[in-house]
């Protein structure tokens, strides 16, 4: 068996003091992390299990407790995103999903819908958080930060409870955003290798699964991706913002 994928969120914050508040913004920001690649996760292996391939389902992936998804990767899951934290201000991680690449042989375009289910569960996620910080603004809980980042893409002028909502909803906004299009990219051993080849005849997919399963090209595609992520990323987060505050002018 072999892992579905690897998830590398990014942050553009750097935290310079660890401050009581500072901690509360990291716990939530875990929280936002843990459910956010358990679902990743959950939706490759439920994916998987609906296109005949129950390697997953019987590892116990298939659900949203995080749990076994920490026992298969207890270093990315736990221990990383943590680190990067405290270190740096940014949360970066990564989990995994069984799948039997015999399957994925015989069945390509079902392997294919494997992959690009996770970063749509992810996008998915963008899409229900926006749909809150509209709702809240509507009902006048939420406003408009003057200064946006990703951080902060809301607040509540009241601050308290709806103040660490605000949080959470400019997290699960951000932190989707960046997992979902950085899964998309179409290089080994992220999602995008994978679901590319729903755009190719099946004997290009052959040659292009054999071609990704090389170890070595897994290495060089995270080292790729992780140099050209920014400038990629960087349109679509624009788009998002665009979308999310038509009538506001952030630059």
């Amino acid at each position: 068996m072999t892992e579905a994928d690897t998830d590398s969120p990014l942050e553009e914050a750097h935290l310079e003091t660890l401050s009581p508040d500072t901690l509360v913004m990291g716990l939530l920001w875990y929280i936002v992390f843990l459910f956010s690649t358990t679902l990743h996760e959950a939706a490759h292996a439920l994916a998987a299990k609906l296109g005949g391939d129950l390697t997953a389902f019987h590892g116990g992936q298939v659900t949203l407790d995080p749990m076994p998804h920490i026992r298969r990767e207890p270093f990315g899951m736990v221990f990383v995103p943590i680190m990067t934290f405290l270190l740096s201000g940014g949360m970066m991680g990564w989990a995994s999903a069984p799948y039997d690449p015999m399957w994925a042989d015989r069945h390509p375009r079902r392997a294919a819908l494997m992959s690009l289910a996770g970063p749509m569960a992810n996008l998915s996620l963008v899409v229900l958080a926006g749909i809150g910080i509209r709702l809240g603004m509507a009902s006048g809980v939420f406003e408009p930060p003057d200064s946006l980042s990703f951080m902060r893409m809301i607040e509540a002028p009241e601050g308290g409870m709806m103040g660490s909502v605000a949080m959470l909803l400019s997290a699960t906004f951000a932190l989707n955003l960046m997992l979902g299009i950085f899964n998309l990219l179409p290089v080994p051993p992220l999602d995008g290798s994978s679901a590319i080849t729903l755009l190719m005849n099946r004997p290009m997919q052959e040659r292009w699964t054999q071609l990704i399963r090389h170890p070595a090209l897994s290495m060089i595609g995270i080292l790729v991706a992780w140099q050209v992520f920014g400038e990629i990323f960087r349109p679509f987060k624009d788009l998002a913002i665009v979308l999310l505050y038509p009538e506001y002018s952030y630059q």
